[in-house]
């Protein structure tokens, strides 16, 4: 893939610790990823995005850098990258890194001499309040629960953490840490990284003065701050133009107007960004770890309103429904039952890719791979679920309301090893994995789905080639057709007189959905109901989860 033709690209997410095991520690690895090549060749992506693999002590799961430019030895070493990136390449397949800038480990080099004393010259790479241990220095909320705010002795200071109380936030202000930063993109630029996604970046410009937050929990003064814009052109200018380097900024809690400006060409900032609005209909009064049942009318809002407001204003979406972060969508906006697990997958797939956009595709998405069943709060691993449990405990749930409501919403669920077989540990690792694995690995798995020409990876295969071969998936403007219909998401890409026409049934019911525009020489390009595809009609009939794309022409 060369930049100039990234929009028609398609961007597979691996996660290494729980890709693909080679040496039997029970932690998927580098060399787990190379023999797992002809497997990402075969489903025809064009990037992989890797998520963290520096040295870390994995509070986290990578994502605590201690070490920007290197490799953590459980996954390799730097030699094996190299021979990984250059065996890619040798596919046509280009290399995104995850690089975490808005926070390091507290174990860095740089955070580990910046809490010794005030003079020393590391410490101002960090955010730091004076105040005594008891006095915090506002009311602003970790992500992960608690303050954001944690004290230091040798200091008499506070230090902020957005995240996990050892994920110190950086202070972008000091133009020394954006020069390291640009050091750190340039290292692994020079190795031939292709592109980079970076992590929560629109977090990196803080409200310097620190107010509290008497109306929410502190995001309103870091989000989209006010010099953000600025330190992007700067590290664009100097890393990614130079280089020819592909960026998707991770937005969090962000605003499209945001995403705009991030995006659009002339303003030399990121490619493409992440907006996760969609993905919070299920969250009650918007708050993540309060269940509630998907608002199906705010999701198509959402989704086409990102798609118009950013076409209009020159910008560029990610398209996703899982990453590292997020359940897996056929358990959370699908049906993951034995009789409609692969056509709402199917489902998805087609509403997802058929919008303006570069998709992403998340490992085990492709085979429609669903949440596992979690039998005991012990079984996870992610710190921001055990956290989340204990606080919802002390707030007066009890431990089965709690415990539900983690295993709706934890990261871990997504995180869960890849099944690539029937054998035992599904294929993944001949030791023991260090989290558990979907007790469903003997049905759903890499093996069955290549099997079978029906499955969801052949499905996602021809979306992935449907791409390429129809320009208008990249270039056609999006118009909504469903006018909030209670089952159906209709919309369609328009380039000139060719037309993209979308039909997904979200739904287990057979329904009828009346087009209010009409087209004509309608073909059927992909639908989930293989060899018995639907005619296209003005007025149409689809059955549970079916979807279907169609190629015609307007009228006028």
């Amino acid at each position: 893939m060369t930049k100039k033709n990234w929009r028609e690209a398609s961007i597979y997410q691996i996660y290494p610790k729980s890709f693909n095991d080679a040496n039997g520690d029970g932690i998927g690895d580098i060399q787990g990823i190379r023999e797992k090549i002809p497997y990402l060749k075969e489903l025809g992506i064009d990037m992989v995005w890797l998520t963290p693999m520096q040295p870390s002590p994995q509070k986290d799961n990578g994502y605590d850098v201690s070490d920007y430019c290197a490799i953590n030895p459980v996954y390799g070493t730097i030699e094996e990258f190299k021979v990984l990136l250059e065996e890619l390449h040798a596919e046509g397949i280009d290399m995104m890194l995850d690089m975490v800038l808005n926070h390091t480990s507290t174990e860095h080099h740089w955070f580990q001499e910046a809490k010794k004393s005030k003079d020393n010259p590391y410490h101002d790479y960090y955010i730091w309040r004076e105040g005594e241990p008891e006095t915090l220095p506002n009311n602003w909320q970790s992500k992960f629960g608690g303050s954001s705010w944690a004290y230091n002795d040798a200091t008499s200071e506070f230090y902020l953490h957005l995240f996990d109380v050892t994920q110190a936030d950086l202070d972008w202000r000091n133009p020394k840490v954006r020069e390291e930063i640009k050091a750190v993109l340039k290292f692994w630029a020079d190795l031939g990284v292709d592109g980079f996604r970076l992590d929560v970046i629109n977090l990196i410009s803080k409200d310097d003065t620190f107010p509290d937050d008497y109306v929410g929990d502190g995001r309103r003064f870091y989000t989209d701050g006010e010099h953000v814009h600025a330190y992007l052109n700067e590290i664009n200018t100097e890393v990614f133009t130079p280089y020819g380097i592909l960026t998707v900024g991770e937005m969090s809690s962000t605003s499209m107007e945001a995403c705009i400006q991030y995006t659009q060409p002339e303003n030399k900032e990121l490619d493409m960004t992440f907006n996760f609005h969609h993905l919070k209909v299920d969250y009650k009064d918007g708050d993540k770890w309060q269940l509630k049942d998907m608002d199906f009318s705010q999701l198509k809002t959402l989704l086409s309103d990102w798609q118009t407001g950013m076409q209009a204003g020159g910008g560029w979406n990610a398209l996703f429904w899982c990453n590292h972060d997020q359940p897996r969508i056929v358990s959370r906006y699908g049906n993951d039952s034995v009789e409609y697990r692969e056509k709402s997958a199917k489902m998805l797939a087609l509403a997802m890719h058929g919008l303006q956009g570069t998709p992403y595709i998340y490992q085990g998405e492709e085979i429609g791979a669903t949440n596992p069943k979690w039998r005991s709060i012990d079984e996870f691993m992610d710190v921001e679920s055990t956290n989340m449990f204990e606080i919802m405990i002390k707030e007066g749930r009890t431990e089965a309301e709690a415990f539900e409501t983690v295993c709706q919403r934890s990261r871990d669920n997504s995180r869960t090893p890849i099944p690539w077989s029937s054998a035992d540990n599904a294929g993944f690792t001949t030791g023991k994995p260090w989290l558990k694995i979907a007790e469903n690995y003997t049905t759903i798995n890499v093996t069955e789905a290549l099997e079978r020409k029906d499955s969801v990876f052949y499905f996602y295969q021809h979306l992935i080639a449907l791409r390429k071969a129809e320009k208008t998936l990249v270039n056609g403007l999006f118009k909504r057709q469903d006018q909030d219909d209670a089952a159906v998401f209709a919309y369609d890409r328009v380039d000139g007189k060719e037309v993209l026409r979308v039909a997904a049934n979200f739904t287990d019911e057979t329904v009828t959905f009346e087009w209010s525009e009409d087209i004509r020489l309608a073909e059927t390009l992909l639908t989930n109901y293989e060899g018995e595809a639907t005619t296209y009609q003005t007025k149409v009939q689809l059955r549970p989860y079916e979807s279907i794309i169609w190629k015609g022409e307007t009228l006028a």
